[in-house]
């Protein structure tokens, strides 16, 4: 989450924000490589994900969201796109990410617009 929102802010490189990131922490390869993939591909998918954003955000247009909760759904909706981690867990983190670097309001939100994607895939 932190490398897509440097990415947007700074308007770098999402190589160059994950390789900042991943510099000031010792991560062991596993968390590299899984935060890596997850990041890069939301980042590449962002205008797929943001149309997706678009139409679960009833009344809330995507550019008044804040940048922090913005990629939060990004990570997110790119992870439940993969369909490896399970969906409750995808949506929790997202949850608790919400609630740590935003606010209760914004994890609600996070947690109203996964779901809402969710109820919307094919069974």
């Amino acid at each position: 989450m932190q490398a897509l929102y440097q990415a947007e802010h700074a308007q770098t490189d999402i190589n160059m924000a994950l390789q900042n990131i991943l510099s000031q922490e010792n991560f062991i390869p596993e968390t590299s490589s899984f935060s890596t993939e997850l990041a890069a591909g939301a980042f590449q998918k962002r205008e797929e994900i943001d149309e997706i954003i678009k139409k679960h955000s009833k009344d809330w247009k995507i550019e008044r969201m804040g940048g922090v909760d913005r990629n939060i759904l990004r990570l997110a909706l790119f992870e439940l796109m993969q369909k490896i981690t399970p969906p409750q867990v995808v949506i929790d983190e997202a949850v608790e990410l919400a609630k740590k670097y935003s606010s209760l309001e914004a994890a609600k939100f996070i947690n109203g617009i996964l779901g809402a994607y969710l109820k919307d895939l094919p069974q």
